[in-house]
């Protein structure tokens, strides 16, 4: 193996690799609607700059009903009519917890959030932020 070369978790700690899945298991267990968890994970990964996680998130949310036209408009959320309100407050959050401001007031973006979603649901929406970061970050490693 060469110096420059990945040193894959799921090869070299199984374990820890495993506890990933377990938990993006539980996640999505966590009765999120589907559209809405690939609305996540697609916006971090743009975000990320993961090709790999894009391309897979966007064959996932087509699978589950969501619209190649909607996707495509991801990028430009706030400006487009049809994301709904409670997606549009997800997507802030995905943007405030991927592209961390140390200086930024969460707490507007968290009033916003509570007017669509249990504290569960943001619950699960932040678990699924963090996961897709998690899992952009090991597979641009890996590259």
């Amino acid at each position: 193996m060469t110096a420059t070369a990945a040193a894959h978790p799921q090869k070299n700690l199984p374990e820890v690799f495993q506890a990933f899945i377990s938990a993006q298991t539980a996640i999505s267990g966590a009765g999120l609607d589907p559209k809405l968890r690939h609305l996540l994970t697609l916006r971090a990964s743009q975000i990320n700059g993961c090709v790999f996680c894009i391309k897979m998130h966007v064959h996932e949310a087509l699978e589950d009903g969501d619209t190649h036209d909607r996707l495509h408009r991801l990028t430009a959320w706030r400006h487009m009519s049809d994301f709904s309100p409670a997606e549009k407050a997800a997507l802030a959050w995905v943007e405030a917890l991927t592209l961390i401001d140390t200086t930024a007031d969460l707490a507007p973006l968290r009033m916003t959030l509570r007017e669509h979603f249990s504290d569960r649901e943001i619950a699960a929406i932040t678990s699924q932020i963090a996961m897709i970061n998690l899992w952009n970050r090991l597979q641009i490693a890996g590259h």
